[in-house]
């Protein structure tokens, strides 16, 4: 059984803060706060989590297969990439070129992004004999009738939105907290849910690359995104609610 390290949630909302401040600006320079930042403190890189359940545990909803291709290979990706693009950062800022730091962050956003959406994307998920399926309770389940009708309509809703979705990216379930209100939300490739605005926190996020159900549903997305419901974390999505909400 694989357990959670201690980088999880601190780490993901680290990088949820930092993309979220770089959304926010209408250019891609860098501020002069996170120039400080990375050039007074030695430059940190991130690892691969571990995940809390084992790979096939969640079967057969997805496959062990599938899951350990998804998180050793395709995640693992996205740190190295991301780690080698904020090592270059870190250089780029030293010698004060400019044009390399704004080259790098679509290299930041895609891997970073990767990184993020990942995360979150494996507390998403839950087998079905810890939990996995079950409604959401409490205060999500209410503002989930409230805003959609009932879960039914949601699910339906958020499968119609990422069967959609065109190429490769995430379909979500977010907070907005400014509006104080459910959204549903898609994103390109490993763009995080901050980037469609400041003030989305994501609650449930599916991923819809093609490396996530070829193996096992023959890319019929559809099908992919029917079944994955059975493992859906909703006791993790209400902690978030319960959290950002208050």
């Amino acid at each position: 059984m694989y357990l959670f390290s201690t980088w999880g949630k601190k780490e993901s909302s680290r990088l949820q803060m930092a993309l979220r401040s770089l959304a926010t600006r209408k250019t891609l320079t860098l501020g002069l706060n996170s120039r400080r930042l990375i050039q007074s403190r030695a430059l940190q890189t991130f690892s691969l989590p571990d995940l809390p359940y084992d790979y096939g545990a969640l079967e057969p909803a997805i496959s062990g297969e599938i899951m350990q291709l998804h998180h050793q290979k395709h995640h693992q990706t996205y740190i190295t990439n991301y780690n080698k693009a904020l090592e270059q950062l870190h250089e780029a800022i030293q010698k004060g070129d400019s044009s390399t730091v704004v080259k790098l962050q679509s290299a930041i956003k895609f891997n970073g992004g990767g990184h993020i959406n990942h995360s979150i994307f494996w507390q998403n998920l839950s087998p079905i004999r810890e939990g996995g399926g079950e409604p959401p309770k409490g205060s999500l389940g209410w503002v989930i009738d409230t805003n959609f009708g009932s879960l039914e309509a949601l699910i339906q809703k958020i499968n119609a939105e990422g069967a959609a979705l065109q190429g490769s990216g995430w379909v979500w379930l977010g907070l907005d907290k400014e509006l104080k209100k459910l959204v549903i939300e898609t994103t390109a490739n490993q763009d995080p849910l901050v980037t469609k605005g400041p003030h989305l926190v994501p609650l449930l996020g599916i991923d819809v690359w093609e490396h996530a159900y070829y193996l096992q549903y023959k890319n019929v997305r559809p099908d992919y995104l029917k079944n994955i419901w059975k493992v859906i974390n909703w006791k993790y999505a209400s902690e978030v609610y319960e959290k950002e909400s208050a």
